[in-house]
């Protein structure tokens, strides 16, 4: 019980352990966390950042799957001060309780009790990698510690109608910061009393007292019919013990938020889903503002030059609109129209881009057109060719088609006219 601690110790876990299947072919080759994103970032980093801004300095990130480019990112990345005891330290399974990886978020804990041991915090804030949003998390640490409950679940408020797709929350009726049922993917979900055509699902983002966590995990491990999930094990259980307080995210008041971008938060774990919130970042007024000075998003690239756009003739006129355009992009005589362009990329004469994301290095020859598409990273669109226009033909070359149209092109591939 940390109630009343004015500056109590804390230890920020990121679980950035996701396989990312719905992702695919964009987690080919890497964890889903690691998945670059707005061009410069990769998703990781905005969890980071939220926990960094929020003061908490010392960041253990769990990782499992296709790792390396991860690992690789958050070590270039992510160095904290040494002088002041700060870190981001990124944590692989390994296998301290036996011959087996991660059986699932909470068996993460578990199996990285270690860390919590050798940091002796008071308070334990966990978090998953993989959403796109700003969230102030000493806010919710706050109420956490006034509330008294061991554990505090985040919601957020989504339509009614989407409520079988989420872990939905019910307050309390006589205390609306204490969970008083916690249904899975329910069909049958009640509105709130003050929005009836919304319900609260979890964010997935928790704080612990630390000797309650462990205490919980170490119970969970030792029961073999439990799925071992922070979601599905572990919050139910304070649930029924009447132990779960409950942060409500529309709330919280993140520095420098505007009307339009408040309480933004997109879960990309699908394709689809990914491109849209891509596309969100770039309208006039956008609905996710990276423009933020006063809640800054942090990630590694330095040391490239600016973007640069040639050619200025009638015939080919290099150009971006409602476009965001990385440092190292050349766009030369090529035109490029609502659509996200990482590190490097190269738009060449003739060619056009538009409402698509391409990631790092990519390079769009002569006379080529990209449309509606996803390219990863180091894909060469040669001279004439076209991607997105043609779904039967983009099916032929093994390029992924999502459910709203969306070609996705697999990291390294040559699309040939």
């Amino acid at each position: 019980m940390v109630s009343g601690m004015a500056s109590p110790r804390v230890l920020a876990i990121v679980l950035a352990g996701g396989e990312g299947k719905r992702l695919m072919p964009l987690t080919m080759d890497r964890a889903k966390p690691a998945v670059p994103f707005g061009g410069i970032y990769r998703l990781i980093d905005f969890a980071l950042s939220n926990i960094v801004n929020s003061g908490y300095l010392k960041i253990v990130v769990l990782t499992q799957y296709k790792s390396h480019s991860l690992d690789r990112h958050i070590a270039k990345t992510w160095r904290m001060s040494n002088l002041l005891g700060n870190y981001v330290a990124p944590v692989p399974a390994q296998q301290r309780v036996g011959k087996h990886w991660f059986l699932g978020s909470a068996d993460a804990v578990y199996q990285s009790l270690n860390l919590i041991d050798d940091e002796r915090p008071d308070i334990v804030v966990i978090v998953g990698a993989d959403n796109i949003y700003r969230m102030d998390f000493s806010q919710m640490v706050s109420q956490h510690i006034d509330s008294g409950f061991p554990l505090t679940v985040a919601g957020i408020r989504q339509p009614l109608a989407l409520a079988d797709q989420f872990g939905v929350i019910q307050a309390d009726k006589d205390n609306p910061h204490k969970i008083a049922e916690f249904l899975e993917k329910p069909k049958d979900a009640q509105g709130l009393v003050d929005s009836p055509n919304e319900v609260l699902a979890s964010m997935g983002n928790y704080v612990f007292d630390a000797d309650a966590l462990v205490e919980a995990v170490t119970a969970d491990a030792k029961d073999d019919s439990s799925k071992h999930d922070m979601g599905g094990s572990i919050v139910p259980a304070f649930v029924s013990d009447g132990a779960a307080g409950l942060y409500d995210f529309t709330f919280n008041d993140v520095p420098g938020a505007t009307d339009r971008d408040r309480s933004y938060w997109r879960d990309v774990g699908s394709v689809d889903a990914f491109y849209e919130a891509n596309q969100d970042l770039i309208s006039v007024f956008p609905v996710f503002n990276l423009y933020n000075d006063d809640w800054p998003l942090f990630t590694g690239y330095t040391g490239l030059p600016p973007a640069k756009f040639v050619y200025g003739h009638r015939e080919r006129l290099g150009h971006a609109l409602d476009s965001l355009v990385s440092p190292g992009v050349i766009v030369s005589g090529g035109e490029v129209v609502g659509s996200v362009l990482s590190p490097g990329t190269r738009v060449n004469s003739w060619s056009s881009v538009r409402d698509s994301v391409l990631f790092d290095g990519v390079q769009v020859g002569r006379n080529s057109t990209v449309s509606r598409a996803i390219l990863d990273k180091y894909v060469v669109v040669e001279e004439g060719a076209q991607v997105g226009l043609d779904h039967d033909q983009d099916r032929e070359r093994g390029f992924t088609i999502t459910e709203s149209g969306i070609t996705v092109v697999p990291k390294g591939m040559v699309v040939k006219r």
